[in-house]
Parts: C-alpha cells; structure tokens; sequence
C-alpha cells in the first residue's frame, strides 16, 4: 500500500505501481483508433457526452498539432488537453528555430520523454492517457502511440481504450500494407462499431485525416455521417 504511492519507488514485482494504474485509466477510457494506408493516416475515435445538455462543439477528441500532424487519445482529458498544449508549444519553438514544422516522430520523441519525465520526479504524477499521433512528412504517413510509461512506438494500425485487445484482433485481420486512405477510414469505423454500445452516429465519433498533400484535417459530422452510409451499404451487402 505505502508503494502506491511513490512514484518513484518499485514494487516487490518491479513495477511501478502508479505507471499501471495510470495504464489502467487508460484501458477505461473511450476507444481510439489509428490505421496508416499507402496515402496517409486516419484516426477515429468514440465521443460520447456525459449528458444531452452538453455543448457537442464545445470539446473536441481528436486535435490538430500543426498542419501535418494530428492527436487524439484515450483516458483522463484533462491531461490530453495540457499533452496538446504542450504539442503545439513545441512545434510553435521548432518553427521559430528550423523554420519548418516537427515530424510525427520528433513529437513522438519529445512528448514521450516529457511523459517519462513525470514518472521519475516528486511531486508529480503519470499523465493518465495514451496519444495516437498521425503525420505525413517527406517520408511518408506515420503513426505513433505514446503510453503513460513513455513508450512510442510507430504502427501500421493500433487501438487504445476500452477493449482494444479484441480490436487489435479484429484490426489484424483486416489490414493490409497496401490499404488505401478511403479503405482505412471504412476500417476504422467498421472497428469502433465492434464494441460500441448503442447507435453510431456522426454526432458522437470523430475523426481526423492527413492525406499525402500533407494537411491534417478532422472531418465535419456531414463528411462523417458520409462515411457511416457508405459502411452501412458495405455491410448490408
């Protein structure tokens, strides 16, 4: 019990047992979902409102960092929200110093560290979500996953939140490495409708795309519901 609440001080098990519960925020929170294709990344995710009297268009789950380069998250939103400012503030300073915007990968890299940071230190706690990260650069598409430990990885397609192992699942049977951006959108939708509970409509997911003219946007609810149609008409036939 008294190692719960050092940060800094491992288990019995060599754990940190604030990191894995911070993990477990996580695992609680809405479902996100992000899938690269040839053409560049979509990211999707559950926006559910705590009450019908909530303002839809006062909150936004996924985010845009720069002009090529996107967020969204599952966990604790209050955290994502300082993770974002901290995002754009990074990017701000490394435009003023290179006179050109960071990679997908610099922000995975520098934001992965500063979440790190908050695991080792006093007086502080892990930040208790997961970001997916979605660019396109002179490279390619990139998506990256930071977790509450610090980790990034890049992936091909990934699920966090609630149920994302049987996503996972569902996500490795569908994907493929020549899948178009169109196709992954489908995909992503078609994976938030295998543990949604209730109707899907385009009031209450979001999702963002950045295409290989290099631009991040997060679609409208007439483009979204656009696509829910055209996944309605696929899966009836």
């Amino acid at each position: 019990f008294r190692d719960m609440f050092s940060l800094t001080t491992f288990n019995e098990k060599g754990r940190l047992p604030q990191v894995e519960a911070a993990l477990e925020a996580v695992a609680k929170g809405e479902t996100a979902v992000g899938i690269k294709a040839k053409n560049g990344v979509v990211l999707a995710t559950e926006k559910k409102l705590l009450s019908i009297l909530i303002d839809e268009n006062s909150f936004h789950k996924v985010e845009s960092i720069s002009k090529n380069l996107g967020v969204t998250y599952a966990g604790i939103t209050p955290d994502y929200r300082v993770l974002c400012q901290k995002c754009r503030k990074l990017n701000q300073t490394h435009v003023a110093k290179y006179w050109e915007g960071m990679t997908s990968f610099q922000m995975a890299k520098k934001i992965g560290n500063g979440i790190q940071d908050s695991t080792i230190g006093g007086g502080v706690r892990p930040y208790g979500c997961s970001l997916l990260v979605a660019g396109y650069d002179k490279d390619g598409p990139h998506l990256y996953q930071i977790d509450p430990s610090g980790s990034y990885f890049g992936w091909k397609a990934t699920v966090i939140g609630k149920n994302m192992v049987n996503m996972k699942s569902f996500l490795e049977k569908r994907y493929s490495d020549d899948i178009e951006i169109e196709d992954a959108i489908h995909t992503a939708i078609l994976t938030l409708r295998e543990s949604y509970e209730g109707e899907m409509t385009e009031k209450n997911i979001e999702i963002g795309v950045v295409r290989d003219d290099g631009d991040f946007k997060i679609l409208s609810q007439a483009e979204v519901k656009d696509y829910l149609r055209e996944v309605e008409q696929k899966v009836v036939s």
